[in-house]
């Protein structure tokens, strides 16, 4: 990879510390996230232009509290510390870190006493930001300057000027920071005098070489479900090694309406791809009958598809290397400084597959977040119906027929998936929301029809507006559009005679009901 300017950020353990990354790259300065206490030498040999400090959850006063080696203070770029940032910032150099009278937390007024470098061309004395705070700066560490308080008189922005460190108690952010995106730019352009040079456009070339070098002359299997991470991963493998790349697709009879034949449409016929299609409907149905727990499901799944993809790739015996699409995400929260996450849900993926397999593994998405991953198939010429298809979980419809999953409830299912979808587009709001799909719920209700008493299926429809899928808000569906949902599904899909819309945001929900 051509050598970028990159700014490198120390985690603390803050729900937001990929938030940062992503307004850093969105201004086209590639970033990284490590670990708090990834090194001071560590964190010298990535040569980082400037070092952003996240926010975190722990107060800076504890005993084990995470703290900052101040040899990376010495490294001479400059430094912004963000909430819990520049507590630590502000106690590694000499100042004082209390307890906050009165907490501060959501939406606050930054009074601005210096409106030079870092809270330049705001256009505004008094900015709103977003607060989340219990401890404060009381004493500023020497060599300090305040450049803007709270109104409860809280040391909301501090600089040393002359080494180039700087701290906000608040979170710049977030879009309840409204001038936060300006205030970063100010530190990335303003006070590191970066230029911007990263984009995920100029990944592409630099994506392609990279795999060449570390592939040669082997051939790559590569999994392929029609999402928008294995198609850019296999667009970038072949545009790198061409003809050598085989993809399987393992139809698991768990797809939305048309989404297999569409994949090999696209892959096998249009791209001419090496695409080995396998139709495994009965044997996952099989698998799954009688089976209503949803951990259970998942992981029944997750067996019969390494058992199926190994036997594929058993018939490839020329290939060295398995391609995953590993996104950014993935990397950093392996790497949490919050330790293990609780399991909310398990995931199947091809990186299960059996060591007797020996593949090495090659991931051309690690670097990149899911809206760069659809900049980059854009740039490769992929489909937009590919490119900003909606996240699809692995398991499929089976975690959306709740309970258990039948060939006659997956119909049911498929149907009105369908109709929600077309309505979604009819619209005009398949941009706009970041999933939208129906779930089948084990209830049945009494309903009319014509003169007939019915006892059918709920359904649920659920869409939500989302960056990234780590949070997301129910979205506010037009009630013509949930209208004509309701009207099309009851009227057209035997077995549904209720219709009910989910309202739940992500937490304390998740995105899936299973």
């Amino acid at each position: 990879m051509a050598q970028h300017q990159t700014v490198l950020v120390l985690d603390y353990g803050s729900q937001f510390t990929q938030l940062i990354a992503r307004r850093v790259r969105e201004a086209n300065v590639y970033c990284e996230i490590v670990r708090f206490d990834h090194g001071a030498e560590a964190v010298r040999t990535r040569r980082p232009s400037a070092i952003i400090l996240s926010g975190g959850p722990a107060s800076v006063t504890a005993e084990d509290a995470p703290t900052l080696d101040p040899v990376i203070l010495d490294a001479g770029v400059p430094v912004l510390g963000i909430c819990y940032g520049l507590q630590v910032l502000t106690r590694t150099l000499g100042g004082t870190v209390s307890p906050s009278a009165r907490r501060e937390y959501g939406k606050a007024w930054l009074g601005i006493d210096d409106d030079a470098d870092l809270l330049a061309n705001l256009d505004e004395a008094r900015a709103q930001v977003w607060m989340s705070h219990g401890d404060h700066v009381s004493v500023p560490a020497p060599g300090f300057d305040v450049l803007g308080r709270s109104e409860d008189g809280i040391i909301a922005a501090v600089a040393h000027r002359a080494r180039r460190l700087f701290g906000v108690q608040f979170h710049p952010e977030v879009v309840h920071t409204p001038r936060g995106t300006r205030m970063l730019r100010n530190f990335l352009f303003d006070i590191a005098g970066l230029t911007g040079d990263w984009t995920p456009a100029s990944f592409v070339d630099e994506a392609v070489e990279r795999i060449r070098a570390q592939v040669g002359d082997a051939r790559v299997i590569c999994g392929m479900s029609g999402g928008v991470d294995s198609a850019v991963a296999a667009a970038l493998i072949h545009k790198a090694i061409g003809d050598r790349m085989t993809c399987v697709f393992v139809d698991n009879g768990l797809l939305r309406a048309g989404e297999a034949q569409q994949v090999v449409e696209v892959f096998g016929k249009r791209f001419q791809w090496d695409l080995r299609h396998v139709d495994a409907s009965e044997r996952f149905l099989t698998a799954l009958a009688g089976v209503s727990d949803p951990e259970t499901k998942r992981k029944i799944i997750g067996r019969v598809f390494i058992e199926v993809f190994d036997e594929i790739a058993q018939t490839i015996p020329d290939a060295d290397f398995l391609a995953q699409g590993t996104l950014y995400p993935d990397v950093i929260e392996s790497e949490s400084v919050r330790g293990p996450a609780a399991v909310i849900k398990s995931h199947h993926n091809v990186g299960g597959l059996p060591e007797h397999m020996n593949l090495k593994i090659v991931e051309p998405l690690r670097e990149l977040f899911k809206d760069e991953v659809r900049v980059a198939g854009l740039e490769m010429g992929l489909p937009e119906h590919i490119v900003w298809r909606q996240p699809f979980p692995g398991p499929g419809l089976a975690i959306r027929v709740l309970g258990e999953v039948t060939p006659e409830r997956l119909q049911i299912l498929r149907n009105a998936d369908l109709i929600v979808r077309e309505e979604m587009a009819a619209a005009g709001l398949e941009r706009a929301i970041w999933q939208g799909f129906a779930v089948l719920l084990p209830v049945r209700t009494v309903g009319v029809m014509g003169d007939d008493r019915t006892y059918d299926n709920v359904l649920a429809i659920r869409a939500v507006s989302s960056l990234d899928g780590m949070t997301a808000d129910w979205y506010p569906m037009p009630h013509e559009v949930l209208g004509r949902m309701s009207t099309r599904i009851i009227n057209e899909v035997n077995g549904v005679n209720r219709v009910v819309y989910d309202i739940s945001s992500k937490p304390p929900a998740t995105i899936e009901w299973e």
